[in-house]
């Protein structure tokens, strides 16, 4: 990506977690990048720049595999910043994996490296990496706003930075706690990447990514498949008592509430996006057995975190739900799972949980449809999820009567 042949490409990833260093940074690795990571966790930072390596073990069904993450460097965003911003106006690529509710906050830097580049350089490729649709737009859409770039300069930005939004599928479970740097995951993966803002310039040499012109279909498919099915198989886990996803899938009431609720998702990406139901249903079918791997043991709790963000209008329940309320199809395995959801309150260590437990113990079943999921009342989901929230509600009154 850059002008000059001689130069060492270099990606700047902000995120030094366990996607950050096993999936996203293991790949601009094995592309032949030197990875900055980005973070405000000294800690982790420290033992970044302390090791000269760390590993990335695959599980699979078929055994396991490693590889060894070397030509790194980290740097405290927050203490550090105009480091950064040097390395951000040097770099190819800017990644991130931090969380969709953190975008903001790493957007203010990035556009000032973005700032900083040349407008004879090859664009710097923006591509985030999060579990939410279109969240390159997101961090766009920050680095765009006023407190961070001049109107002048947004005007003529795709000269300094190209913006592609991606789909990223793999499972990265909690880690050993002796793990260190090293990170476990499964073999499987997916990386799709929007090519169209490349118009001129090939797109960054990166392993792994698949380039598309039509990113929709992929987006949803996998955030309709495998996020629904996780958080689905987690929510209902929890609130029979299970321990980890996989204790969860060997339940089979709540095997079968997963499989009814991707049914019920498979007809609108079927339907939507012309994807075969054939197709579809192999596709759950691997997802399912890929939630279910034994080696990739998860937490419910974990993996129901942030109930706030996963019940909100675009995300793994409503999202799909909405439409296919809109069409007059069956959500109601969907309807289940949101009920799950709205169920998980007061919970150790997660902070949306105890906020979504006060928002349904002061707002009426509307107010908490609107501001927790998005929903209008014109909607025709709107009323089945006030439903399920006057059932939590009430259910709640009981338990403290």
């Amino acid at each position: 990506m850059s002008g000059s042949t001689t130069k060492t490409k270099k990606a700047v990833h902000f995120g030094a977690g366990n996607i950050g260093r096993g999936f996203v940074a293991c790949f601009l690795h094995q592309s032949g990048y030197e990875v900055i990571f980005a973070d405000v966790n000294d800690a982790i930072i420290k033992q970044l720049n302390d090791n000269k390596s760390y590993r990335v073990i695959e599980v699979g069904v078929d055994g396991t595999s490693e590889s060894v993450i070397t030509n790194y460097r980290a740097i405290n965003s927050r203490t550090n910043e105009a480091e950064l911003v040097k390395e951000i106006s040097e770099a190819d690529v800017v990644t991130c994996a931090v969380g969709p509710n953190v975008l903001k906050f790493i957007a203010p830097v990035i556009a000032k490296g973005i700032d900083a580049r040349s407008d004879n350089e090859t664009p710097l490729a923006v591509i985030a990496c999060e579990n939410a649709i279109n969240a390159t737009d997101t961090l766009a859409n920050f680095i765009n706003s006023p407190q961070n770039t001049p109107a002048d300069r947004v005007e003529d930005i795709d000269k300094r930075a190209r913006f592609a939004n991606s789909a990223i599928d793999r499972i990265v479970p909690a880690q050993d706690p002796g793990a260190g740097l090293d990170v476990t995951l499964e073999k499987f993966y997916e990386w799709v990447v929007d090519r169209t803002p490349f118009k001129g310039f090939e797109p960054p040499a990166i392993k792994g990514i698949k380039w598309v012109d039509n990113l929709e279909p992929f987006i949803e498919r996998k955030l309709y498949t495998v996020n629904t099915g996780h958080a689905t198989a987690a929510y209902h886990g929890y609130n029979r008592s299970k321990s980890t996803v996989y204790d969860a899938l060997q339940d089979k009431y709540i095997h079968d509430e997963v499989k009814k609720a991707l049914s019920n998702t498979a007809e609108l990406i079927t339907e939507k996006h012309g994807i075969p139901k054939k197709e579809q249903d192999e596709y759950v079918d691997k997802i399912v057995r890929r939630i279910s791997n034994p080696h990739l043991e998860d937490a419910v709790e974990r993996v129901g975190r942030a109930p706030l963000r996963k019940l909100s209008r675009k995300e793994r329940f409503i999202g799909p739900a909405a439409q296919l309320a809109e069409h007059g199809k069956d959500c109601s395995a969907l309807m289940d799972a949101a009920e799950m959801a709205f169920r998980f309150q007061n919970v150790d260590g997660d902070d949306e949980s105890k906020e979504l437990a006060k928002i349904m113990a002061t707002n009426t079943p509307e107010n908490v449809v609107k501001q927790v999921c998005g929903l209008q009342p014109n909607e025709k989901l709107f009323p089945q999820v006030v439903d399920v929230v006057k059932r939590v509600q009430a259910d709640t009154q009981e338990e403290s009567d």
